[in-house]
């Protein structure tokens, strides 16, 4: 069923909400209740979807015991061990059923009661993805917004994307679109730029949401995420670039290098034939090393085309493993409304 006729049908589209937990028991029961009391009255079937990302402090526990209470619409993924945001996040959208994706952080900054107009926004607007922009940011100024705030400019400078909050984590996808990406490593803190590779900018839209200071527990990141922040940038620079022909770049890299050498080799050479010695040059070097740099380059940019098309044409292995559990309702069951 395409997203349109999703749309369109008497029961509307279905909405999956995801939401990463580690370490969060603290949170597990208030997130829950908070989201099943914001959607009640949403007017979607809606399910909730939780991944506990290998906690070690009874999160999973409380999880499963709270939404045995709540109901079926009320899933729990628990992976065997902590592999991280991004992954939890990737098991969340792989399990996630719905038409429409939102996900947000379990430390209860984010407000549930904000996906439904994310949700609204989307659908009216026939956008890809919204994201939400915590205009009044409850946080520390020097640990949290400053590094966000130079963060954000420095990430629209060099993806093109003009958003004020990248940082955000309460976002709503249309379903086909997100799970056209895979989300590995870091990602997630680039979602909208992984996702401008498979949809125009112009389909992305931000909208303010409410956010509040951290109830439970202690933030999982810091100011160590700046220098990952700073090498994921330059992976994504690449990736959007030349991801799909990184020949080119490899490819370029060893042209020069090679001209470059061959130019002087040649001019040595000339040198050599008038009768001068050129057997101590550092030039002589200079020239040889670029030269062997330049083979090195052209033959890296031809693996690179290989393993690119393996990549788009294969199936990806999953960056996550799942604890077994029973197994999930029919496909017509297990929502909520």
């Amino acid at each position: 069923m395409s997203f349109q006729e999703a749309i369109q049908r008497p029961s509307g589209p279905h909405l999956s909400v995801v939401i990463p937990m580690y370490n969060e028991v603290e949170s597990a029961v208030p997130m829950l209740d908070s989201v099943q009391s914001a959607l009640a009255t949403c007017g979607m079937r809606w399910e909730l979807i939780v991944v506990d990302d290998g906690s070690t402090d009874g999160t999973v526990k409380v999880l499963k015991s709270h939404a045995a209470k709540l109901g079926p619409h009320i899933r729990i993924i628990a992976l065997r061990r902590n592999f991280r945001q991004t992954a939890a996040m990737q098991a969340g959208i792989d399990h996630a059923r719905g038409d429409v994706i939102a996900m947000l952080d379990g430390d209860l900054q984010n407000d549930p009661a904000d996906i439904p107009k994310l949700v609204h926004r989307l659908l009216q607007d026939d956008l890809d993805l919204v994201a939400g922009w915590r205009a009044q940011r409850q946080d520390g100024w020097l640990l949290r917004k400053l590094p966000s705030f130079l963060a954000n400019r420095l990430i629209a400078k060099v993806t093109g994307l003009k958003f004020q909050d990248l940082g955000c984590s309460l976002k709503v996808f249309r379903a086909p679109v997100l799970k056209e990406i895979r989300l590995y490593g870091e990602m997630h803190r680039f979602i909208p730029a992984w996702l401008s590779t498979v949809t125009s900018p112009d389909r992305m839209a931000e909208e303010p949401v409410r956010h509040q200071a951290r109830q439970f527990g202690q933030s999982k990141y810091g100011l160590s995420r700046t220098l990952r922040v700073l090498t994921d940038l330059l992976a994504i620079h690449f990736f959007l670039r030349f991801g799909a022909r990184p020949g080119h770049f490899f490819g370029g890299i060893g042209l020069i290098l090679g001209a470059v050498g061959s130019l002087v080799l040649t001019y040595l050479l000339t040198l050599k034939l008038t009768g001068e010695s050129v057997g101590g040059r550092p030039l002589l070097w200079m020239g040889f090393f670029c030269v062997i740099a330049g083979l090195q380059f052209l033959t890296t940019g031809v693996l690179a085309e290989i393993l690119a098309r393996i990549y788009f044409d294969g199936n990806h292995a999953r960056s996550y493993h799942v604890l077994p559990q029973a197994t999930v309702a029919h496909p017509d069951e297990a929502w909520h409304g």
